[in-house]
């Protein structure tokens, strides 16, 4: 109970008054979460595999497990986390997508070259090491690329139907009781 006309009810207390309000926010995190948690653990997979198994530069390993670990986010996103949004055309959603995955790529790899090439310039034993490498690019860089990707892809990629219009209520004014 806001008091605002056309607000809808909300029940009493606070708890209650957080779950209607942000509850579906909340939900959306927690579907974006899993499929991002899916996500990551194949670029963490892959990325490893690539650089120890198959000896692949640190930098190329990385964009190669992100672009894969994306399509699967894409898919996962599109068609489990923001399923009930409305769907516009889909090669402009894959195109913002990837975008702003790219972005996010950007800022996991800038991460991981200050660490590796900057830092690790400085210090190598410390940050030129497959330890500092994986702190660098899969906590700090997906951390800080993760906030980003939520907010763009639930603000550009995936958006909201709109508002539907409320008919305007007509008054009588010579109307008189």
């Amino acid at each position: 109970m806001t008091g605002e006309p056309g607000s809808r009810q909300t029940r009493p207390g606070l708890v209650h008054s957080l779950v209607d309000r942000f509850g579906h926010l909340v939900r959306e995190l927690s579907k974006f979460a899993t499929v991002g948690g899916i996500a990551f653990l194949i670029d963490f997979a892959l990325f490893n595999y690539l650089t120890t198994v198959r000896g692949v530069e640190q930098v190329t390993a990385k964009t190669i497990s992100t672009v894969i670990a994306a399509s699967v986010a894409f898919i996962g996103n599109r068609f489990w986390t923001w399923r009930h949004r409305k769907r516009s055309n889909p090669a402009r959603e894959y195109a913002l997508f990837f975008f702003f995955n790219g972005v996010g790529l950007g800022i996991a790899v800038a991460c991981l070259a200050v660490s590796r090439y900057g830092l690790g310039s400085i210090w190598p034993g410390v940050f030129q090491t497959p330890l500092a490498d994986n702190i660098a690019s899969f906590i700090v860089g997906t951390g800080l690329g993760t906030l980003f990707r939520f907010w763009s892809y639930r603000r550009f990629v995936f958006v909201e139907a709109g508002t539907p219009r409320v008919p305007e209520e007509k008054h009588d004014r010579d109307h008189r009781a």
